[in-house]
């Protein structure tokens, strides 16, 4: 009787241990080569995009495949399996010399390398790619072709907008990279505006019902699609309360943030988060945006210390990181507002250094958003101005630029769309009402904003 309880108890646990068993995750497989085998590399002298791209790839090679692969510079000993992530000092990134366009990157395998490059910035494209080519889930045999090949970065419908305004920004303002990055000590990769590397160009004219606009009438056609009075915030001069992208985004059950480099009750931030007659009243205007924080969760996070952070580093990178992560959380997505103020500042200072420092700053805050964009294809941006500030322009064909008046001018001023339905701006000239009326339909309303205009 002892002798077959055992035998039973034996058949119980064996049983027990077949049901539980943990089944070893299938392999998966790149040109043949375990993906096991790979290590990841990037250049110990490329910019921090380089080694972002580089842990992502390691990020979700490890959430897929239940792989964790080493990531290192390109100091480490070389190994037979690579992922090359940008230029490094391998043999296989001198090989790789392709003809791209400034939003495209190369893929090249050869002898068990794996080469992903691409200008800057746009390595993170790659790198979502890359993944999502490649290592979708585990268990996957992949097949890179051999040679050298040229992608464009995976966009989807957009869920996420991002809008970002240059105030005072005209399209001479943008042309400062031509005649001034020799003066200034400036190495965040392209010497020209990030925006010229967006898909979709147009022009936005910027008159307000006053005349030439100032910033308060500019912010609420760009957020509301109404034109209005200067002074006047976010209202039409009957004193009608006209509905925001910000508010729009918030009925639709989107997170919304608005930054600026102003202070909050400035008129741009201010025409995307309140409603005034005045845009003075800042008593008034500063209540009801602690009440949007308060009811609809927005973020409103502005007047950055200009003169202690020159560029953007030490301020505005962890605000920006940490409002997306925020802002990640919400699966119907969010819109932002970003707006750089001191290209109108210095242009009204006619200041053209500082001008010309303020827009290198929105310049890197164009390339922090756009690396966002890459990894996550779902988000939409567009680049604008409220109106331009300085009558900078050329005297004559090709010669040295320089400020005219100290005022705002009717000057048209650029627009710069990427993402799904960046199309609809692109060689076009609009009213700046037109354009939140097409991001508001990209959000899935058409009848938003003065549609008689």
């Amino acid at each position: 009787m002892k002798k077959l309880l055992a035998i039973l108890l034996t058949l119980s646990i064996l049983i027990s241990l077949t049901a539980c068993k943990i089944t070893k995750d299938p392999d998966s497989f790149l040109n043949g080569v375990n993906l096991e085998e790979y290590s990841i590399v990037y250049s110990a002298d490329a910019p921090d995009y380089n080694k972002r791209a580089a842990e992502y790839i390691a990020e979700q090679i490890e959430a897929r495949a239940n792989l964790k692969l080493t990531v290192s510079t390109d100091d480490a000993a070389e190994q037979k399996y690579e992922i090359v992530v940008g230029e490094t000092n391998r043999a296989i990134s001198a090989e790789l010399n392709a003809e791209a366009e400034p939003l495209e990157f190369a893929i090249f395998e050869k002898d068990g390398k794996i080469a992903l490059e691409a200008d800057y910035f746009v390595i993170a494209a790659a790198a979502y790619f890359f993944i999502d080519t490649y290592v979708p889930n585990d268990g996957y045999e992949a097949t890179i072709p051999a040679g050298i090949s040229i992608h464009a970065p995976i966009v989807r419908e957009a869920k996420n907008f991002i809008m970002l305004i240059g105030d005072g920004m005209g399209v001479n303002q943008t042309l400062l990279f031509d005649y001034l990055t020799d003066t200034t000590d400036y190495s965040d990769g392209e010497d020209v505006f990030y925006g010229y590397m967006f898909p979709s160009h147009g022009f936005s004219m910027t008159n307000s019902l006053s005349g030439v606009t100032d910033s308060a009438a500019g912010g609420t056609a760009l957020s509301t699609g109404y034109k209005t009075k200067n002074n006047y915030l976010g209202m039409l001069p009957d004193e009608t309360v006209l509905t925001s992208l910000t508010e729009l985004a918030i009925s639709l059950g989107m997170s919304t943030a608005v930054h600026s480099t102003e202070d909050q009750t400035g008129a741009t931030p201010s025409s995307f988060s309140a409603h005034n007659i005045n845009r003075n009243n800042s008593s008034e205007i500063r209540t009801e945006q602690f009440a949007l924080k308060q009811s609809a969760g927005t973020i409103i996070e502005c007047n950055f210390d200009y003169y202690t952070d020159r560029y953007m580093n030490n301020v505005i990178e962890p605000l920006i990181l940490d409002t997306l992560g925020k802002l990640d959380d919400n699966e119907k997505g969010f819109f932002l507002m970003y707006e750089e103020a001191h290209i109108d500042k210095h242009s009204h200072k006619n200041d053209m250094q500082k001008t010309f420092e303020a827009l290198i700053r929105f310049n890197q805050v164009i390339a922090r958003y756009m690396e966002y964009a890459f990894y996550n294809p779902d988000t939409f941006i567009l680049i604008t101005a409220d109106h331009e500030t300085g009558g900078l322009y050329a005297d004559t064909e090709g010669g040295a630029l320089s400020y005219h008046t100290e005022s705002h001018t009717s000057a048209n001023v650029p627009i710069f769309a990427y993402g799904a339905g960046s199309e609809l701006f692109d060689g076009k000239t609009m009213e700046n009402t037109e354009i939140p009326k097409i991001i508001a339909s990209l959000m899935g309303v058409d009848n938003f904003g003065d549609q008689n205009s």
